[in-house]
């Protein structure tokens, strides 16, 4: 535990009380990171935490309520996650949310407002709150979570596609940011995008036995690539979509 490119290093993830978030705690815990996770939802978020710090006893696993709706609340968040621990390395970001219509003439707008906030301004929020302190960072790190509808949308999901798209291209002007800061050395933190079809975990495989689940990463799998992330040189992850199921 604790001998690669993640030992030692300090890591933020937005959205860890979900399964995707327990797992990626898990791992990077494993990696010998220290790990600061938030969720909208504390009580989740204690579990993922205790079950992470329980299976790593040496790990520093710690929880943190963050609205990340509020940009002032996110960048509280980075500013004190830099004053306690002296840096930030990464910034995983595993906000998620679905809403979708059974056709493109009954998507609702209100479907739209709703993954807008959860989808992008979050992804604006962290991202601007983090960069400076990534940039800071000899080993940075943004990661954002993504689905290969945002580039093959279909007609029921035009508002959730639209929103995983738009957090793409953000996080893709971030990445461009840490390419310009880099110079002619190139980029020493990335911006990189991991890309799945859906995610799935042992509770939804327990509650549908027979389903295939066809094209779904494992969330233990995401979790993984996550921390090849750090693995990789950052001008190899900077700016890439890393794809985790078949391109469409």
């Amino acid at each position: 535990m604790g001998n690669g490119a993640l030992d030692g290093a300090v890591i933020a993830v937005a959205g860890a009380g979900g399964p995707a978030g327990r797992a990626a705690l898990m791992r990077l815990a494993e990696a010998g990171a220290v790990v600061i996770g938030s969720d909208n939802d504390p009580e989740r978020l204690a579990e993922a935490v205790d079950a992470a710090s329980y299976a790593h006893g040496g790990a520093t696993v710690i929880g943190d309520t963050v609205d990340l709706l509020d940009r002032q609340s996110a960048q509280d968040w980075a500013t004190r996650i830099e004053k306690d621990f002296g840096r930030v390395d990464g910034l995983v970001h595993l906000v998620g949310g679905w809403r979708g219509s059974e056709t493109f003439t009954r998507t609702s707008l209100d479907d739209w407002d709703f993954l807008e906030m959860l989808l992008i301004r979050t992804v604006a929020h962290t991202s601007l709150a983090f960069h400076e302190a990534l940039q800071r960072s000899d080993r940075g790190r943004y990661v954002l979570i993504s689905a290969a509808g945002a580039s093959k949308p279909t007609a029921g999901n035009a508002a959730y596609a639209a929103a995983k798209a738009a957090a793409e291209a953000w996080t893709l002007a971030l990445a461009d940011y840490f390419r310009k800061a880099g110079g002619e050395s190139g980029p020493t933190s990335a911006a990189a995008i991991l890309v799945v079809k859906a995610l799935v975990h042992d509770a939804m495989r327990a509650e549908r036995p027979n389903a295939k689940f066809a094209g779904f990463t494992d969330v233990r799998d995401l979790a993984e690539a996550i921390v090849d992330v750090w693995e990789r040189p950052a001008a190899e992850v900077n700016g890439q979509r890393l794809w985790l199921t078949k391109k469409p």
